[in-house]
């Protein structure tokens, strides 16, 4: 039970879609969580005990990500998912999220920088949490055993959600550069002090810009910006090729779909069309569907009185006479059975009568 499979690829992957989306709002990762169906995530734990082991691991998970080095908008989509992991879970009572009392300081931070930034609905989800008591504050992040050998996970860092190595972000920022601005000013001071004229320094003196600390920041800003642009072409580059490879797939789909189709139609339109033929062989026979009301005359066939017109009038004196009497038989079948009688041909008499019922005495 201590590596749940697809748990972390599951937190990946909707954490990947909202970095995608380029914003923190959480309306847009409500959006994303009821597409994914996420909160499905604890079905099918029948057990209590096996219910609460699976909720405390996704809850570990996703508090990863909460920290540094991820990125500001990986770390708000973090506490999102916190937020709906914590309140989709059927534990009963709810399991907390574990928070160690050394990571308590760089959540506060965390929250005066999206106060600061006035993202009003990540302040709202945290105090959310707060409120309900979601945090279970521990000594160490992990809970520890004595006397028992374990094996220490090591934690794997997602590189496209870690914010990128920007060493001149991290040697210049705001009080280096308001600490310059500082000294510059100092400098220009004791130039005109030691100076002839005491309003200006002189030339001799101007060893450094006087805009250095302007020029710096702008540098400084500019470098920040292409270093942005820089990741947006990188993460769209990497996207494209999924793009393509998904129209491919719908594309096959459905071409295979279209020529499934078109060899369905044709088979029916094959059996469809087909004229059945009756065989040479039972050309001769005919069906007569006789009832015990119908008249001597009903049975009477086109192919049977062309073949009698065909025959000497001997025969057809004989053929009327023996007729007569296999209508008669005829009548008495029908009224027993009431199906329908296939009347057969000799090849040069005509037909053959019926023999008569014996009586029995």
């Amino acid at each position: 039970m201590d590596a749940v499979p697809g748990l972390k690829e599951d937190c990946e992957e909707l954490l990947g879609a909202f970095q995608q989306a380029d914003t923190v709002r959480f309306e847009r990762f409500a959006e994303l969580w009821r597409e994914r169906r996420f909160h499905t995530i604890f079905y099918g734990r029948i057990r209590a005990l096996e219910r609460n082991k699976i909720t405390k691991k996704t809850l570990d998970v996703a508090q990863q990500y909460f920290f540094p080095p991820y990125s500001f908008q990986i770390r708000v989509g973090a506490l999102y998912l916190l937020y709906g992991l914590y309140n989709a879970q059927l534990c009963q009572p709810k399991q907390k999220i574990r928070i160690a009392l050394k990571l308590w300081p760089e959540i506060q931070k965390f929250q005066l920088d999206l106060l600061d930034a006035q993202h009003y609905d990540a302040v709202y989800i945290l105090r959310r949490l707060r409120l309900a008591r979601a945090f279970h504050f521990t000594a160490m992040p992990k809970p520890l055993t004595y006397r028992t050998k374990k094996k220490i996970e090591k934690n794997y860092f997602k590189e496209e959600f870690k914010d990128p190595s920007n060493r001149v972000n991290s040697l210049i920022t705001n009080d280096v550069l308001e600490e310059l601005m500082n000294i510059h000013d100092h400098y220009q001071k004791m130039k005109c002090v030691i100076s002839a004229d005491k309003s200006r320094p002189d030339k001799a003196l101007s060893l450094i810009k006087d805009d250095f600390v302007v020029n710096l920041k702008d540098i400084t800003l500019e470098h920040q910006e292409w270093q942005q642009n820089r990741m947006k072409l990188f993460r769209s580059a990497k996207v494209a090729p999924e793009a393509e490879d998904k129209k491919k797939e719908e594309t096959l789909l459905k071409s295979e779909g279209s020529e499934r189709a078109n060899a369905l139609a044709r088979i029916k339109y094959k059996s469809y069309s087909a004229v059945v033929e009756v065989s040479r062989s039972r050309r001769h026979r005919q069906v007569q569907l006789e009832s015990s009301e119908s008249g001597p005359s009903c049975g009477k066939s086109p192919g049977r009185s062309r073949k009698a017109s065909r025959t000497p009038q001997a025969a057809r004196r004989g053929s009327s006479e023996v007729r007569g009497e296999r209508q008669v038989a005829e009548e008495t079948v029908t009224q027993h059975i009431g199906m329908p009688i296939i009347v057969e041909e000799d090849s040069e008499e005509g037909e053959v009568s019926l023999p008569k019922r014996r009586k029995r005495r």
